[in-house]
């Protein structure tokens, strides 16, 4: 089936939907292939001190780039195949510290050292996210109606702060004499420095995106709270259902649509954690995917920019996303079909 006939059988208006989507994955794919460079050339550079006499001369060569006739700097591109994938991934140097049992030498490098925290980010954070927003959700909806608009506008506070202004304010309340940390020296009378450690740092990361993202999963559940049905409740209730024996067997498995969507939006959006990276400081202890994605494309003190690698550990990152949404995929593919 070439492109037209696809296009024709989906629709103009998919095709080029599809096609928008599409075009900026494929071409990150195909940059993963190629390295670009700056072309140099080895020049001699004279230069010359005054002495008493005479001027003391040297001459020493050093590499300049080649400026083209329209006075850009000349750059060759080159086909490497996936060596900008073993570049990333450094699989002789993995290897060697798995063989060794040495830990501390496997976090050395830089995307597995990545790597082992995006996903400890993800997984703990997400059913921590599930349950505190569906607590927000069964208090709101407990709530006297009186009160039901301001318990949701306090609740949604969270998460209509900007990410990274949230993870600055979190990290000043920590940071050296910050208000909590000088509580926490005031109560247990010894100094405390939260950012001295990686997993001290990963924990208020954790707990910030919990705080952050929670009105959001807490929103999305009151909405699916509303359409319960109330004669299932009334009739456990009649058989005398305790409230836990509701929420389990009638509220949750009503809810698990809900729940396994904001799965997904956790699992897609706790996998490119950034943010926190930002936010926290935390590049000497601990860095994520995406910030090691970041920092290839940052220029080094020659101007050049690693875009290649760039491209492998964004492709590496969209990898790990796919396959962390297999399972609530299949799950909702399951419920589909089962439902017809």
């Amino acid at each position: 089936m070439n492109f037209r006939t696809f296009a024709a059988f989906v629709g103009p208006s998919v095709f080029m939907m599809l096609l928008f989507i599409a075009f900026p994955l494929i071409s990150v794919f195909v940059q993963s292939f190629y390295v670009t460079q700056t072309v140099y050339e080895v020049v001699e550079v004279e230069t010359c001190t005054p002495g008493f006499l005479t001027q003391t001369c040297t001459t020493e060569k050093t590499s300049v780039p080649v400026v083209g006739e329209d006075g850009h700097v000349l750059t060759t591109t080159e086909f490497v195949g996936l060596q900008s994938y073993a570049n990333v991934l450094e699989l002789g140097r993995a290897w060697d510290a798995l063989k060794s049992g040495s830990w501390s030498a496997f976090q050395t490098i830089d995307f597995w050292k990545a790597l082992r925290f995006t996903l400890t980010f993800t997984l703990i954070t997400l059913p921590l996210n599930i349950g505190l927003g569906l607590g927000i959700a069964l208090m709101i909806n407990n709530a006297a109606k009186a009160v039901r608009g301001p318990v949701i506008f306090i609740s949604l506070l969270p998460f209509i702060i900007t990410p990274v202004i949230g993870a600055l304010s979190i990290n000043w309340l920590f940071r050296g004499d910050g208000i909590l940390t000088a509580a926490m020296e005031w109560y247990s009378g010894r100094d405390i420095a939260m950012f001295a450690q990686a997993w001290t740092i990963e924990l208020l990361m954790m707990l910030y995106r919990v705080w952050h993202v929670a009105p959001f999963a807490a929103i999305v559940l009151y909405a699916g709270l509303q359409t319960v049905n109330s004669d299932s409740l009334e009739s456990a209730v009649i058989d005398g259902a305790s409230r836990w024996q509701r929420l389990r067997f009638i509220v949750i498995p009503h809810l698990m649509p809900l729940i396994i969507f904001v799965s997904m939006i956790h699992l897609m959006d706790a996998y490119r954690v950034f943010e926190e990276v930002v936010g926290f400081s935390s590049q000497g202890h601990v860095i994520s995917l995406q910030w090691l994605t970041y920092d290839f494309l940052v220029p080094d003190q020659a101007g050049n920019r690693s875009i290649s690698r760039a491209s492998a550990s964004a492709m590496l990152t969209m990898i790990g996303i796919t396959l962390l949404l297999i399972a609530p995929l299949r799950r909702t593919w399951r419920d589909h079909k089962g439902g017809h």
